[in-house]
């Protein structure tokens, strides 16, 4: 094992969001990532380093790192996380990755952030640590999950919506259940038929948006595939686009 590359921290608290569905809240040294990236959580298991990669939701100057997940019931390490309590100890990477970040995406009047169940995670970090208010007109973020009880971060996007006002555009997506006050259905059928540009108030072009994708990896697939109809593509430092997306599932 080699612990150069791992912190040691302290787990603070562990929230049940939904079935499945956790929030960790992490003690750990300082850490220098920026919003939107990932890093690795590990515990040590009958003599092996289990690790896998989380997205950070917190922004980073907060005082405690909280990562979102979902509990895969045969994986080796989901479960055991769902069982930590306050005190028990845990790794966290050294070494925070990824390319989700606002100084990759270029300029423009609207920031679309599609995620799809934990993939809300690392847009939570980008909204609260703040940059992105200088940089885009309005921002609309999109969260799609199976079921109602998923909306784990209704409470705090209401609350950015309290600060940043009709600049945030907030539309919940619920696949499986009919609920009142979110679309229904999955984002690249909503993309398609209009009806999640008319719920933002907002329409996507090519001049003027820039999007990013996180979640399930079917979605970001045929998202990509459903705004290059719009002539949008995905965005690389040698050749710029209007899609941005982090693959690491």
């Amino acid at each position: 094992m080699n612990d150069s590359v791992w912190l040691p921290a302290t787990v603070r608290a562990l929230e049940c969001c939904a079935p499945h569905l956790f929030r960790l809240y992490i003690e750990a040294p300082a850490l220098t990532f920026e919003a939107g990236q990932f890093t690795k959580l590990a515990l040590d298991i009958q003599g092996e380093r289990i690790a896998r990669a989380y997205s950070f939701v917190n922004a980073p100057n907060a005082p405690l790192l909280e990562f979102y997940f979902s509990v895969v019931p045969q994986g080796p390490l989901s479960p055991r996380l769902a069982q930590l309590r306050a005190g028990d100890p845990i790794w966290v990477g050294a070494q925070p990755n990824g390319f989700l970040v606002l100084s990759e995406v270029p300029p423009a009047s609207t920031l679309w952030l599609l995620a799809t169940g934990t993939g809300i995670g690392p847009f939570i970090s980008i909204l609260e640590a703040g940059a992105l208010w200088q940089r885009y007109a309005k921002v609309v973020l999109v969260h799609a999950v199976r079921k109602a009880a998923e909306l784990s971060y209704t409470p705090r996007v209401h609350a950015l919506q309290q600060t940043h006002g009709s600049a945030l555009r907030y539309v919940p997506m619920v696949s499986r259940e009919a609920q009142t006050d979110t679309l229904t259905g999955r984002i690249p059928a909503r993309l398609i038929d209009g009806s999640l540009e008319h719920a933002a108030g907002v329409v996507m072009t090519a001049t003027d948006s820039q999007v990013m994708l996180c979640g399930n990896p079917a979605m970001v697939r045929e998202v990509v595939d459903t705004l290059a109809s719009r002539g949008m593509k995905k965005h690389r430092r040698r050749t710029p686009g209007q899609i941005t997306v982090e693959n690491y599932w």
